[in-house]
C-alpha cells in the first residue's frame, strides 16, 4: 500500500491544476461491474456495440500492471438557464424555433479540456516520483467504467439517473482517470464507506424523463434516451418517440436539470465551457433549427472540429433537427413558417434517406398541427 501522504499530494495538485474534485482508488474490481454485464444482456445498449468489450469489466485488461487509479472530476456547470427553465421564442418571433443542446457540448471539445490537464498531472507525477512506472490517461476515450472508480474513489455516489452526484458540485461533472503501475493509498481506506447514497425518496429524474428512460431507479434504458436518439443511433428515429423529443437536437440535461443537488451546483469560471459562437453570430446555446437544418456536410465539420458534437455527425444533427421542426409548432401565417416548410421540403429530396424521412414526418406533423 501507498503512502497516504502521496495521495493527498496527488490531490493537491489535481486541484491546482483545475480540478474541482480528486480522488485514489485501487485498480481492483467492483460489484458494480458485475451488474453491468446483466445491463448489456437486458439490451438497454442498444447500438453501443463498444459497450460490450470485457476491458470495461477488469481494469486488468486495459493496462496488466495498473495498480492504482486516480479519478479527476472537472465541472462544467455555466451560469445559464436549464433547459426545464429556459422558455422557447414565442409564436411571434421571426428568429424562428431553437434548438436545445446538451450543457455539456455548448463549449469546445471536453476531451480535449480534460487531456491537457490530466497530461499535466501525469508530467507532475513523473517529477514527483522517480522510479519507472506507467500511467495512461482516460477522458471518456477508453474502455472505462469512469463513474464506477470516481465512487470508489470518494469523488460522489451513483444517483438513480444513473450519474456521479456529489453533494456540493451536483452532476455537472467530466470524469478523467489515470490508470497507473504506482502504488497509491485510497482515498477511502478500508474502514471507512464511500460516500452515502443521498437520493432518499426522491424521484424527479425518474418522473420528469419525456420517454421513460429511467426505467427504475438507477437503471436507464438507453434506448429511449434522448442522448442515445440523438447521438449514438444512426438509423432513424422510433417514431413513438419523435414527439417526446421535443426540441432536443444533441443530448438531453432534464434529469440533472431537475436534480435538487443541481438547484446550487456552482458554476464553473472555465472560458472553455462557455457557449461558442461562430463566425455568423449563431451560439450553440439555443441556436436557430433553421440554421442548423440548412448545413452542410462541409458546414458541419468545419463549425464543429473543436466541439464534442461532432459525435453526432452532419447526417445525425439534420435527423435530429427535423425531428425537432416537426415538433417546434410553427404556425401558418408567421414570419418563418414559408422558410422552414420550404426549408424541409427541400431536405426531403436528400440522398440520405434518413434525413428524407425525417423531413418528411416533420413536414406531415406540421400540416397537420395547422388543419
Amino acid at each position: 500500500m501507498g503512502d497516504s501522504t502521496e495521495s493527498v499530494w496527488i490531490i493537491e495538485r489535481a486541484k491546482r491544476l483545475g480540478f474541482d474534485l480528486c480522488g485514489a482508488v485501487r485498480a481492483e474490481k467492483f460489484a458494480e461491474l458485475e451488474q453491468f454485464g446483466e445491463w448489456l444482456e437486458h439490451g438497454y445498449a442498444g447500438e453501443m456495440r463498444y459497450l460490450d468489450d470485457p476491458r470495461r469489466l477488469d481494469l486488468s485488461l486495459v493496462m496488466p500492471d495498473a495498480r492504482s487509479v486516480i479519478v479527476c472530476a472537472l465541472n462544467y456547470n455555466t451560469n445559464y438557464p436549464y433547459s426545464t427553465e429556459a422558455a422557447a421564442p414565442a409564436n411571434g418571433s421571426t428568429d424562428g424555433p431553437r434548438a436545445c443542446i446538451s450543457r455539456y457540448a455548448w463549449g469546445h471539445d471536453y476531451h480535449k479540456v480534460m487531456w491537457s490537464k490530466l497530461t499535466a498531472l501525469t508530467a507532475a507525477l513523473h517529477e514527483r516520483f522517480p522510479q519507472p512506472f506507467a500511467a495512461r490517461a482516460y477522458a471518456d476515450t477508453g474502455p472505462i467504467a469512469e463513474r464506477v472508480l470516481a465512487k470508489h474513489a470518494g469523488l460522489g455516489w451513483l444517483g438513480k439517473n444513473t450519474l456521479l452526484l456529489n453533494e456540493k458540485l451536483g452532476s455537472w461533472l467530466f470524469l478523467g482517470v489515470i490508470l497507473t503501475s504506482l502504488e497509491l493509498a485510497p482515498s477511502i481506506e478500508a474502514n471507512e464507506t464511500a460516500p452515502p447514497d443521498l437520493c432518499g425518496n426522491c424521484r424527479q429524474c425518474l418522473d420528469a424523463c419525456p420517454t421513460g428512460a429511467l426505467v427504475e431507479p438507477y437503471v436507464l434504458d438507453a434506448r429511449l434516451c434522448i442522448s442515445y436518439l440523438t447521438i449514438e443511433l444512426r438509423s432513424g428515429i422510433p417514431v413513438e418517440l419523435r414527439e417526446a423529443m421535443g426540441r432536443h437536437v444533441y443530448g438531453c440535461d432534464i434529469c440533472q436539470d431537475v436534480c435538487p443537488f443541481n438547484r446550487t451546483a456552482p458554476v464553473t469560471a472555465l472560458a472553455q465551457f462557455q457557449p461558442r459562437q461562430n463566425p455568423a453570430g449563431e451560439s450553440l446555446l439555443q441556436p436557430r433549427l433553421e440554421w442548423l437544418a440548412a448545413l452542410t456536410e462541409s458546414d458541419f465539420r468545419g463549425l464543429f472540429r473543436d466541439s464534442a458534437m461532432k459525435r453526432t455527425k452532419w447526417a445525425g444533427l439534420v435527423r435530429n433537427t427535423c425531428i425537432a421542426l416537426g415538433n417546434s409548432r410553427v404556425q401558418p401565417g408567421s414570419a418563418e413558417y414559408q422558410r422552414i416548410m420550404a426549408l424541409l421540403e427541400r431536405l426531403i429530396d436528400s440522398p440520405n434517406t434518413t434525413i428524407a424521412e425525417s423531413a418528411r414526418w416533420a413536414l406531415s406533423r406540421i400540416q397537420q398541427s395547422r388543419d
